[in-house]
């Protein structure tokens, strides 16, 4: 028995040793140009029948990538809060947008400056227009 024991034992030494613990299959598909992905987000968010969670989960989504959105993606975001009727997700979009700019100071005035009709047409006050940003 104990000689079996230590021939299993050894096999499966064997067996560990020549078989890889893991390996990684690495998508070598079409990457995603610039023009493509703002296409899919203004797509996404100018779903007649989008709700609420979805428009959340999208900006989430959105606001998690290592990027700032362009101005025509968020044009498309807060169209579809004005849809919604949800104001508050408007000012929530201009925050994040804001805080994702972080040290680069030009780049939040500039998207204000973009979105200023679409702001304007909407209603849409900011969040230095409703003094909510010395809070």
């Amino acid at each position: 028995l104990l000689i079996a024991v230590f021939h299993y034992y050894a096999n499966c030494q064997q067996i560990m040793t020549r078989t890889p613990l893991a390996s990684r299959s690495f998508s070598h598909g079409k990457v995603e140009t610039d023009e493509e992905f703002d296409a899919r987000w203004v797509t996404y968010f100018s779903k007649p029948d989008i709700d609420a969670w979805e428009l959340k989960k999208g900006m989430n989504t959105l606001i998690g990538y290592d990027l700032v959105p362009e101005a025509k993606i968020l044009d498309s975001a807060l169209r579809a809060c004005r849809r919604l009727d949800d104001l508050a997700s408007a000012i929530r979009i201009l925050e994040a947008v804001k805080d994702k700019s972080g040290p680069h100071k030009d780049i939040y005035p500039y998207l204000i400056q973009e979105l200023g009709p679409t702001l304007a047409e909407l209603g849409i006050s900011t969040p230095e227009q409703l003094g909510i940003d010395k809070l």
